[in-house]
């Protein structure tokens, strides 16, 4: 077990290089190591305008800590492997790498994440070229993903609502920002960086992005990624009831927003109903239950994540 409250371990190309982009990856008991040779494969077409930091968030995993920088180290794309005693949380773990990061322009993907395209870097580093973006979502799919009755009902939510091509995205461009695949040049992460007082999981990604749309423009493109990480109904409701808290900081700091977002509007109508410390347990037993129909599941799933939030509303 490390002592150190952090390590960093480089491989032999990190030092000399002078990247463009940094592509930033945490994980937190998942093993990155698909994602990094699936990204490594476009090295040779890079010449070393990408760089990757991989940050292990306090995972306390020594064998998975061993293979990743085994992994990192024989990676021909210049790479950087920080290892974290204690766990930092989702905002303040990416903004410790944005630290390390030495590129102009920052790519959040996270490790369960697998690009679409064997172009997927080449992609990003044509539109910096071109455009020199402030902020741009990439998008991500389920095109990878194997299926799973266990992930079904993730499965089935997900392409009913994050899924989505660019052009759906950027009818509401802040609220469809999510960090597994997020593009963002230095000097506006520098303005509004991860705000470290979110805990759990849930909202400090679109947090972040109500900010930064005040000040800059938020692009969305189909450069996709598959995420491969689905969750069983159980950890959905665990997360749900998580992000409850971090849900309320963000209505009491950006409820102009928010209040447009169908969680908010369907918490508000749930609010004023008597008794949901009765009710909403029903809901949830109806979200996990196998096998009612997964539109029912859903439903049910939606409905309980907006009860959770009528507290508050």
């Amino acid at each position: 077990m490390m002592s150190a409250p952090e390590t960093l371990t480089s491989n032999t190309a990190f030092a000399k290089a002078k990247p463009t982009l940094s592509v930033l990856t945490p994980f937190f008991r998942d093993d990155p190591g698909k994602l990094l040779k699936a990204l490594d494969r476009e090295a040779a077409s890079l010449g070393g305008a990408v760089e990757i930091v991989v940050l292990d968030d306090g995972t306390g995993d020594d064998a998975l800590a061993d293979s990743v920088a085994k992994t990192v180290t024989a990676l021909a794309m210049p790479a950087r492997f920080i290892r974290l005693r204690d766990n930092a949380g989702r905002s303040k773990g990416r903004n410790r790498m944005a630290a390390e990061a030495r590129a102009n322009w920052m790519l959040f993907l996270d490790s369960d994440m697998l690009p679409d395209s064997p172009h997927f870097l080449s992609a990003y580093l044509d539109l910096i070229a071109a455009e020199q973006p402030a902020v741009v979502c990439g998008g991500f799919s389920l095109k990878q993903t194997p299926e799973a009755r266990a992930h079904a009902l993730h499965r089935r939510m997900a392409l009913q609502s994050d899924c989505a091509t660019a052009k759906v995205r950027a009818l509401e461009p802040e609220k469809n920002v999510f960090t597994s695949n997020l593009l963002v040049r230095r000097d506006v992460f520098e303005t509004e960086a991860f705000d470290e007082r979110f805990a759990g999981w849930g909202w400090e990604d679109v947090e972040w992005a109500m900010r930064v749309s005040k000040r800059y423009a938020i692009r969305h493109i189909d450069n996709t990624a598959t995420h491969l990480g689905l969750d069983t109904a159980p950890v959905m409701a665990a997360k749900y009831e998580q992000s409850a808290a971090n849900f309320a900081r963000v209505v009491r700091e950006h409820r102009a927003i928010v209040e447009r977002y169908p969680s908010y509007r369907v918490a508000r109508i749930l609010k004023p109903l008597p008794l949901r410390g009765a009710w909403r347990p029903l809901l949830k037993a109806v979200a996990l239950a196998d096998p009612p129909p997964l539109a029912a599941r859903a439903f049910a799933m939606r409905l309980y994540r907006a009860a959770l939030y009528a507290e508050a509303v």
